[in-house]
């Protein structure tokens, strides 16, 4: 079972991801639209993350991007195809001690807008990011030997913040 290792923000992840997009960009560059750092460690607000970087990378043609594979897995990536979110490719990077998760979707797909109003909205909303940050922490000293609890506890606060950041991002 995957323990529950919450941090402190540092400027570090700002680091980690910069470094690791020039990589992917290079790889991906004839498909590439854009790249975004996105998740809990984009956000020093929330004060508290799980040590990996997540990155939003959207393409021309999600179709292609099984061609780049072998690519991804010589610097480390592990390809995992759709892994539960049709029309997404899923590479997370580093086990068993994970560092970064990246999630690729093809241009026009809803989960682009809805992870970008996610971290807009909680970049607007400095409260909301910080009662976000407070919830991992108390999970994660609630449950640091049981992750799936963990994710368990903080999935309706989010789900809140998911709604809130639509609403927010429509009216904008």
């Amino acid at each position: 079972m995957r323990k529950t290792n919450i941090q402190p923000w540092t400027k570090e992840w700002e680091i980690a991801y910069d470094r690791e997009q020039k990589l992917l960009k290079e790889i991906l560059k004839d498909e590439l639209v854009n790249i975004f750092h996105i998740g809990s460690t984009s956000l020093p607000a929330i004060g508290y993350a799980k040590p990996i970087i997540d990155m939003l990378i959207v393409v021309k043609d999600i179709e292609k991007v099984d061609r780049y594979n072998e690519a991804l897995r010589k610097v480390g990536y592990e390809p995992k195809g759709e892994n539960g979110i049709a029309g997404r490719r899923y590479f997370p990077k580093g086990k068993p001690n994970r560092t970064h998760h990246v999630h690729i979707f093809q241009v026009g797909n809803e989960h682009i807008q809805t992870h970008l109003d996610f971290k807009m909205y909680l970049m607007a909303h400095p409260e909301d990011a910080k009662a976000y940050g407070e919830l991992k922490l108390k999970l994660a000293r609630q449950f640091p030997e049981d992750h799936h609890k963990y994710q368990e506890g903080k999935q309706e606060f989010v789900n809140g913040l998911v709604e809130k950041a639509r609403s927010w991002g429509a009216s904008r």
